[in-house]
């Protein structure tokens, strides 16, 4: 075998978290391509990470010393559960995030940060009764929910939301209306997308198998066959088959729904 061909065959078995694992930069933090090191995408490969059982490296340290850079809800609920992913939590991050609470259910502003933040909770372990009525209230005629009041549905949002009502004990008609929400996003590809007509892509297949997986509903194979397709030589995925942008963020959302695992991470 030739040197070229083993250099492809080197690729070929390239896992994705290995892809991940190899963006970590020296400060600790993850970065595209080209890029430097932010906390959002940082979070985002430690939960990658971590579903597929990877040490962080020094992602937690970055983590901390860039609490700052977190200004939306969203933000802070999501380096929140990386943190706790790790075993760890930042009791200045914490008082941050406990903060975001509303009288109405609400935690922040929207009710992506109110799933967010139910996870949150769920990801850290301490027991905090939480109201879940917010969530129901909203949820939409066609099952689904968006990211905020007012808002069309999307897949990811759904998603997010039915992880979310799961680690409370929600069941039902609730979960079953969500399931089926998601599966008209399903595509004849087998991926699922954003919102109907947009065309299927990684992330939104990703977050509809981690629902089907929090309801415990079997996924379609199809969503699997369609990430199998998106996989680079390198380990990566594409977002989708016509667009390539942002492989780690991508790849770092895929992998715990390669692992069947949802929100949040055990």
């Amino acid at each position: 075998m030739g040197l070229a061909a083993l250099l492809t065959a080197a690729l070929l078995t390239t896992s994705p978290a290995s892809y991940v694992t190899a963006r970590q930069q020296a400060d600790g933090g993850f970065a595209e391509p080209g890029s430097r090191s932010t906390p959002g995408l940082t979070a985002w490969a430690m939960l990658g990470l971590r579903s597929a059982g990877r040490p962080t490296g020094t992602a937690y340290d970055y983590l901390v010393a860039n609490e700052r850079e977190l200004q939306s809800a969203t933000d802070i609920e999501l380096a929140l559960i990386a943190e706790a992913a790790t075993g760890r939590i930042s009791d200045t991050l914490y008082a941050r995030f406990a903060a975001l609470g509303q009288p109405d259910g609400r935690i922040g502003p929207a009710i992506n940060s109110t799933a967010w933040g139910i996870l949150a909770y769920a990801q850290v372990g301490r027991a905090v009764k939480l109201r879940v009525s917010y969530l129901l209230s909203h949820q939409q005629r066609s099952g689904g929910w968006g990211w905020i009041a007012g808002a069309g549905p999307d897949s990811n949002d759904t998603a997010a939301v039915i992880q979310a009502l799961r680690t409370q004990g929600v069941r039902g008609r609730s979960i079953a209306r969500g399931i089926a929400y998601l599966r008209r996003l399903q595509n004849a590809d087998g991926g699922f997308e954003l919102t109907a007509g947009r065309g299927s892509d990684a992330q939104s297949t990703a977050w509809a198998i981690q629902a089907f997986v929090a309801a415990r509903v079997k996924p379609p194979a199809g969503a699997f066959r369609y990430l199998t397709g998106l996989r680079r030589a390198d380990g990566s995925f594409r977002y989708s088959r016509r667009y390539g942008a942002t492989p780690v963020w991508v790849t770092s959302q895929v992998l715990p729904a390669l692992a069947r695992k949802s929100f949040p991470l055990r």
